[in-house]
């Protein structure tokens, strides 16, 4: 990738994230290209430049984040480290990007409400390997003996299902830390396939 490309790319994160703050405050029905152009001090033209229109904003915007969280669950399970730790490192990332990019985790909820087609087929695939790896995490961790036996599946549901609830009751006012609050959850969370140490 060129310096330029590499340029563009920055740009084009950048507006991403602006414009999901503004989806995720107005809403993607309540807000239209104007507005958003209008909050990132851009010109209707200069967006289209990027998008072709508010449906592919959205998507790029869930592109952006799914392509982050897997990156970031990838390069954990590829560490040389027990199914244990993997775990509480994945759920620490989840908690901490969840929170960290509020309004883009904020706005890809539901994806078959606003897309279909192939939009929509490659947004559920890439959710679809993101959960997988969780699979593989907790059925490691089962086989090796470091959990308990449980259906993987639902261990997922519910871990992940704790995990995005984070959105409705966060508040950057609290009184713990995104780290601390990580912790938290990836030591309670692993207590439901036994483990019960904080290591």
């Amino acid at each position: 990738m060129s310096l330029r490309e590499k340029k563009v790319a920055k740009k084009k994160q950048d507006i991403l994230r602006s414009a999901a703050k503004v989806l995720y405050e107005k809403g993607y029905h309540g807000a239209t290209m104007e507005e958003i152009a209008a909050q990132l001090l851009m010109t209707k033209g200069s967006m289209y430049y990027y998008f072709k229109n508010k449906e592919d904003l959205l998507y790029q915007c869930h592109m952006m984040i799914l392509e982050i969280s897997l990156e970031t669950v990838e390069s954990i399970v590829n560490n040389d480290i027990s199914p244990k730790e993997m775990l509480r490192k994945a759920i620490e990332a989840h908690i901490e990007l969840a929170i960290n990019e509020q309004s883009l985790f904020g706005i890809i909820d539901k994806p078959e409400q606003t897309f279909t087609g192939e939009l929509l087929a490659e947004v559920v695939e890439k959710r679809a390997t993101y959960a997988k790896y969780f699979d593989h995490i907790i059925q490691q961790g089962i086989n090796q003996g470091e959990f308990k036996s449980v259906d993987a599946k639902m261990a997922r549901l519910i871990i992940l299902g704790a995990l995005n609830w984070t959105q409705q009751w966060h508040s950057p006012n609290g009184d713990r830390t995104i780290k601390e609050i990580a912790n938290i959850f990836a030591t309670y969370l692993l207590r439901i396939l036994g483990v019960n140490d904080n290591s």
